[in-house]
């Protein structure tokens, strides 16, 4: 492998093509050329607006302004998801970016919750300050980043995130060239050496890094990497896709994601538009009745056709090979339930560039270490999205009896297992999400330990009810008096600052 990237083409100019080539330019500037080569011809997938509060850090470190964002991508704020009809129909609960104080020892809030087994608590997500602003659809950033109570994301455009990376790496010294690749020439090594162009141009590189999407261009095609195939864990493998026009209602802080019969539907708010679209097991259901269940969804009048999508949940084997990195679509996928597919990007793309301005030879033992810790966090991400299907009480189609009687991976088994017996958050190396998103997903399909750990009768239950209580009233009281969601992202958006 060559230990000089001084050169690097990006073959895609996706969210992931445009995100690499801004953090390239921003990180390496004036160390190595950046050129991405894309067609118009192929245009943008554009499905994944909803993101993970780590979007946050990727936009500090390229140096966007928040305001300037939020109005290019036509953004709003995210507290988290709400799920419903996932236990059983007509439940909901909410999955936020926040925490439940303690998770452990005798002052574990959940712990003493469930001890004290008071319906005058109302749900745990009222001890949630996070929570509780979402369900009344109010929001502002936290204070003091560093030891704040919750996190935020954002929803916004993917096409328009797309093109404002663009410019900002162009402003950077990031170059494009519009072309349709029909060929790949190989190195002796195996590696690439160039991508030739329908037009007879060759676009030579040292490093290439594959954004193509689900076509996998080089990693896949060229280099025919392995695929790893998650189907028999997550069984979607279609998605409708429709965009909606915003109606008089509230501005929801959150995402919300609708389990129906073969699969779910997501909502997703933006300024301009509502996004739409029905996730779905073509095994367990016929795309036109998708279609049909996703236009029932609609909150709006739509504003085109659905589109459908259609997909395997996986990885290749490996994400770099030879002079050959992937990042996005063409790694891999995972469904978008907890809006991962951009998390993925910046992490991979995080990692690569702590190896690009290290100064360090990339050897060989390097690029295994990256492969390997690709791997672990697709594994990490596929097992926590499975949990919210594999604790489903439902039984009203084949979709939910197959998911609630499946065969888990061991790595779940194993911390459902220790959950289940001990009530232990167990956590592994190299996690997409913390304890407190595992709790927000056991609470909310009401799945509990079998025993209670005596640790919390060392709390005399008149403290543990009191601090509950103090708890609960002092989020509610907080978040009364906070904006709604709608006019805080108008002031932002007016004053054009952070």
């Amino acid at each position: 492998m060559s230990q000089s990237f001084n050169r690097i083409v990006i073959v895609g100019g996706g969210t992931a093509g445009w995100m690499t080539a801004a953090a390239i330019a921003t990180g390496l500037k004036g160390r190595c050329t950046v050129e991405v080569v894309d067609s118009e011809e192929i245009g943008i997938i554009g499905v994944g607006e909803a993101t993970f509060p780590s979007i946050r850090n990727y936009n500090r470190l390229v140096g966007i302004d928040e305001a300037e964002f939020l109005r290019a991508t036509h953004g709003t704020y995210k507290l988290g998801i709400e799920f419903r009809d996932w236990r059983v129909q007509g439940e909901r609960y909410f999955h936020t970016f926040g925490d439940f104080g303690e998770t452990q020892g005798p002052h574990a809030l959940w712990g003493q919750y469930r001890r004290l087994a008071d319906p005058a608590f109302g749900e745990l997500g009222e001890q949630c300050l996070p929570t509780v602003m979402a369900m009344q659809g109010r929001f502002v950033p936290p204070d003091d980043e560093g030891r704040a109570p919750y996190k935020y994301a954002y929803h916004f455009d993917a096409t328009l995130y797309a093109g404002f990376l663009r410019r900002l790496a162009f402003g950077r010294g990031a170059r494009r060239t519009d072309g349709r690749i029909v060929g790949v020439t190989r190195r002796a090594d195996g590696g690439v050496h160039s991508l030739r162009l329908a037009d007879g141009r060759e676009i030579e590189g040292d490093l290439f890094i594959d954004c193509s999407g689900f076509g996998s261009l080089l990693l896949g095609k060229t280099l025919e990497e392995p695929f790893v195939d998650f189907s028999r864990w997550l069984p979607v493998d279609s998605a409708w896709a429709c965009a909606c026009e915003r109606t008089g209602t509230a501005l929801t802080p959150y995402t919300r994601a609708t389990a129906l019969e073969g699969g779910w539907a997501w909502r997703i708010p933006l300024q301009s538009r509502t996004g739409h679209g029905h996730v779905f097991s073509s095994r367990h259901i016929d795309a036109d009745r998708a279609r049909e269940q996703l236009l029932r969804q609609l909150d709006g009048k739509p504003l085109a056709e659905p589109r459908l999508l259609r997909f395997t949940t996986g990885h290749r084997e490996r994400f770099w090979v030879h002079n050959v990195v992937a990042l996005g679509l063409s790694s891999g996928f995972l469904e978008p339930l907890e809006s991962t597919s951009i998390f993925l990007i910046q992490s991979g793309l995080g990692h690569l560039m702590g190896l690009l301005t290290s100064g360090q030879p990339i050897s060989d033992g390097v690029v295994a270490d990256y492969n390997a810790r690709a791997v672990r966090e697709f594994n990490r991400i596929r097992d926590f999205i499975i949990l919210h299907y594999c604790l489903t009480a439902r039984r009203d189609s084949a979709l939910w009896r197959d998911m609630a009687t499946m065969e888990l991976p061991e790595t779940l088994a194993f911390k459902i297992d220790a959950w289940r017996r001990l009530g232990l958050l167990h956590l592994q190396g190299d996690e997409g999400f913390d304890e407190h998103s595992w709790l927000a997903i056991h609470a909310g399909m009401q799945h509990w330990p079998e025993r209670t750990d005596p640790v919390l009768q060392e709390l005399p239950p008149d403290e543990a009810r009191q601090s509950l209580q103090q708890r609960r009233h002092a989020i509610a009281e907080s978040v009364a008096r906070l904006p709604s969601h709608e006019a805080f992202l108008g002031q932002v958006l007016a004053r054009g600052g952070t």
